[in-house]
C-alpha cells in the first residue's frame, strides 16, 4: 500500500474553490488504497501580511491590528464558505477560525503594548497563516468523506532549536516522534491534515522553519514515515529548462537529481529549497513536482541518481537578477595568507551573503556576487575595514549585472560544455564579466550585464535544444 506525503503551496490554494480541488486529490488517491498526508501552506500572499501586521503592531499602530483582524477573519470565512458545502462542518471550521484570529489579536496588541518585536514573537505571529488555512483543509477534507484530523508541526513532533526564523529541525527525536504519533493514525485511516512551516522547541515554543519551510515540513514527515514518495503540488507543471517567460520553448524536465534540483534551487530557479531536499535525500525518498490545475501531468521526478544521457549535458538554464559584482583589488594581496579570509569576514560579520566567487591565479584581485540590496553595506564595509592598511588598493562594483546558471550532471567529465557555453554566448556579441564553476562540475555561473541576461539564456537553450528535450 502506497504511502504518500502531499504537500499544497499557498498559490495552489489561492482561492476557496482550489481547497475543493485539493480534497479531491486527496479523496482520488486514498480511494486507490494510498495512506496520505497532508501539509498545508498559508494562503497566498499571508505571511507576508502577518509580517506587515507585526511590524506595524512594533510601532504602536493598534488601529492596524483591529483592521487586520477583521480582513484576515473575512479573508478565511470566504474561502471556508466557498470549500465547505455541510453547514455542520463549515460552522466547526468557522469557530476554529474565529477562536484562533482572536488568540492572534491578543498577540499583535501585546506587541504595541511592549513595543518589542522579538525573533520569538514575530515566529509566534507567522505561524497563523497555516494554522488558518489547514483549518480549512481539514473542514475541506472531511466535508469530501475523508476521516481527516487536523495537527501542527508541533503536536505531530517536529522539534528544533531555538534559532527563530530559520529554526533546525533535531532529526532524530523529530522522526521517532513523527513515527510513533502519525503510523497508527494512518492504519485506522486517518488523513493527517498537518501545518507546514510551524515547529517548537524541547520547551514548547512555537518556532518557522524559515524560507521553504512547508517543502521541509512534507520532506521532514515523508522521511520519518519511510513514504514512497512526497509530491509537492503548485501551480506549474514541474521544474523547466529555463523560466518560459525569458524562453517560451522551455520544457518541463521529467527527471532530475537530488544534486541537480539543488543547484537550481541555489541558483533562483523556482524549485524547493535545498534545505528540503536533504531529509528526502537522506532517506532516498524521491520527491515530485505536480501541477494541481494539471493532475494528469506526472511533473518533476527527483531522484538520487543523476540520469545522464548524451544528449543530456546540460538540463537547465537560470537567470539571477537584482544582484551585483564586488571586485577588490591590490598588489597586497599577492603571496599573502588570510586576503580572501579577511575580505569574506568583514561580509560575514556585516550579514552579506555571497552567492559566487571567482579569483585570479596571480591572486591580485577577487571578485564574487552579492545581493543588489545589500551593495552599498557591503562596499562601506570594505572600505572602512580594509583600505589603506598595505593589502587592498581599491574595491570597485557593478550594480547593472545578473547571473546566468547553467545546470546538468552530464557536464561532469564531458569535455568541451565550457566551450560550447561562452561561443553561443559571444555570438551574441554578450561579454562575460566572471566565471565561477565548481569542482563538481555540475554548474557553469557567469555575470553579464543585466540587459544581456535573457539574451545569454536564450543563446544556451538553443545551443543545447533543451526545447527538444
Amino acid at each position: 500500500m502506497k504511502k504518500i506525503v502531499m504537500k499544497f503551496g499557498g498559490t495552489s490554494l489561492a482561492a476557496g474553490e482550489n481547497f475543493r480541488r485539493m480534497a479531491s486529490l486527496v479523496s482520488r488517491y486514498v480511494a486507490q488504497g494510498c495512506k496520505v498526508v497532508a501539509i498545508i501552506s498559508a494562503l497566498e500572499g499571508v505571511t507576508d501580511r502577518l509580517l506587515e501586521a507585526s511590524e506595524e503592531a512594533k510601532r504602536g499602530n493598534l488601529e492596524s491590528v483591529y483592521r487586520f483582524k477583521g480582513e484576515i477573519t473575512e479573508e478565511h470565512l470566504a474561502a471556508a464558505r466557498r470549500s465547505i458545502n455541510d453547514k455542520h462542518v463549515r460552522e466547526e471550521v468557522a469557530e476554529a477560525l474565529r477562536s484562533t484570529v482572536d488568540e492572534l489579536e491578543k498577540v499583535l496588541t501585546g506587541i504595541v503594548y511592549v513595543g518589542e518585536l522579538t525573533p520569538k514573537s514575530r515566529d509566534y505571529v507567522l505561524s497563523f497563516g497555516e494554522r488558518l488555512s489547514t483549518y480549512i483543509a481539514w473542514g475541506t477534507l472531511r466535508d469530501v468523506g475523508l476521516n481527516a484530523q487536523y495537527y501542527t508541526g508541533e503536536s505531530v513532533g517536529i522539534v528544533t532549536d531555538s534559532n527563530f526564523g530559520e529554526a533546525k529541525p533535531l532529526l532524530n527525536v523529530t522522526k521517532h516522534q513523527v513515527k510513533s504519533r502519525l503510523e497508527p493514525v494512518l492504519e485506522e485511516g486517518v488523513v493527517p491534515v498537518i501545518t507546514g512551516y510551524i515547529a517548537a522547541t524541547q520547551d514548547g515554543v512555537t518556532t518557522t522553519l524559515g524560507r521553504g519551510g512547508s517543502d521541509y515540513t512534507a520532506t521532514i514527515i515523508g522521511a520519518a514515515l519511510g513514504v514512497d514518495e512526497v509530491w509537492i503540488w503548485t501551480s506549474v507543471d514541474g521544474l523547466m529548462t529555463s523560466d518560459p517567460k525569458i524562453v517560451p520553448s522551455a520544457k518541463v524536465i521529467p527527471k532530475i537529481s537530488f544534486q541537480e534540483a539543488t543547484e537550481m534551487a541555489i541558483f533562483g530557479a523556482k524549485v524547493m529549497h535545498p534545505r528540503a531536499l536533504e531529509p528526502a535525500m537522506e532517506e532516498n525518498i524521491p520527491v515530485r513536482i505536480r501541477n494541481i490545475f494539471n493532475p494528469e501531468n506526472p511533473g518533476t521526478l527527483i531522484v538520487r541518481e543523476q540520469m545522464v544521457k548524451p544528449v543530456d549535458v546540460v538540463k537547465a538554464i537560470a537567470l539571477v537578477k537584482d544582484v551585483a559584482l564586488v571586485n577588490v583589488s591590490g598588489a597586497g594581496m599577492i603571496g599573502a595568507p588570510g586576503t580572501a579570509a579577511k575580505v569574506f569576514g568583514v561580509l560575514g560579520r556585516n550579514d552579506v551573503n555571497i552567492l559566487m566567487i571567482s579569483q585570479s591565479v596571480s591572486e591580485a584581485n577577487i571578485s564574487f556576487i552579492i545581493e543588489r540590496r545589500s551593495l552599498e553595506k557591503a562596499v562601506n564595509a570594505l572600505e572602512i575595514a580594509l583600505l589603506g592598511r598595505g593589502l587592498i588598493r581599491e574595491v570597485t562594483a557593478e550594480d547593472d549585472v545578473c547571473v546566468v546558471a547553467v545546470v546538468g550532471a552530464g557536464m561532469r567529465g564531458t569535455p568541451g560544455v565550457a566551450s560550447r557555453v561562452f561561443s553561443a554566448v559571444a555570438r551574441r556579441g554578450i561579454n562575460v564579466r566572471m566565471i565561477a564553476q565548481g569542482s563538481s562540475e555540475l554548474n557553469i555561473s557567469f555575470a553579464v550585464k543585466k540587459s544581456d541576461g535573457e539574451d545569454a539564456v536564450q543563446a544556451i537553450h538553443e545551443e543545447f535544444r533543451l526545447d527538444k528535450s
